[in-house]
């Protein structure tokens, strides 16, 4: 498997480009800005982007999927409670004093416990409602497991809640239902910061225990 993941956007939203290394198909989560860096890297690595996988759709984590879009055919999932956010990246942005195109159709939509086939790798789909109403995560489960958790899992915190469709109750029996079950050694690679471990959240998040 190929994996990179890197700051794009404004807000220093974590993308990752998941590669498999036999068929060379791609899928890109969360591409929120700087298409063309993502775009380079497939190309580098000699990948073909098929999917556009959004753990939420916060302007941070959708503004580059237009561009990508148009410059590889890749579909755009979201989970459909999301899909006002995504409808309103216009409102979001102007919050922010930011501007942006406007977003693309979905292609499809992502339901909890789906499975997505990028080549030889296969997503598993985590509907985490809290952070958003349509808050999803990404298991991909190789040699090791590693959790792609966008806003609803950090390093020792968890998603804000005080933003449209938040709910703090919510998060936290996503977190904790949903997350806390998978196996002590998954990495998990939150949509900003510095990755983490289930291991590490379980013992030591403050929201958590």
């Amino acid at each position: 498997m190929i994996l990179e993941s890197f700051p794009v956007g404004q807000l220093g939203c974590n993308c990752s480009i998941i590669g498999c290394a036999e068929t060379g198909e791609a899928a890109v989560i969360d591409p929120g800005g700087d298409a063309e860096k993502i775009i380079s890297f497939a190309k580098e690595k000699n990948l073909t982007i098929k999917y556009l996988l959004h753990t939420h759709a916060h302007f941070d984590h959708i503004m580059g999927s237009r561009a990508v879009k148009e410059a590889t055919g890749a579909k755009i999932y979201i989970n459909k409670g999301d899909q006002w956010l995504y409808d309103n990246l216009q409102k979001q942005v102007q919050m922010f004093g930011f501007k942006a195109t406007d977003p693309l159709p979905v292609d499809d939509y992502l339901e909890h416990e789906d499975h997505i086939k990028i080549g030889n790798i296969k997503a598993s789909v985590i509907h985490t409602p809290g952070h958003t109403p349509g808050s999803t995560c990404f298991c991909v489960q190789e040699k090791d497991s590693i959790l792609f958790s966008g806003d609803t899992l950090f390093q020792r915190s968890i998603g804000r809640t005080d933003l449209w469709g938040g709910s703090f109750e919510e998060i936290i029996k996503s977190i904790s239902e949903r997350l806390m079950t998978l196996d002590d050694s998954t990495r998990v690679v939150p949509g900003h910061g510095a990755d983490t471990s289930i291991w590490t959240e379980r013992k030591s998040n403050p929201f958590l225990n």
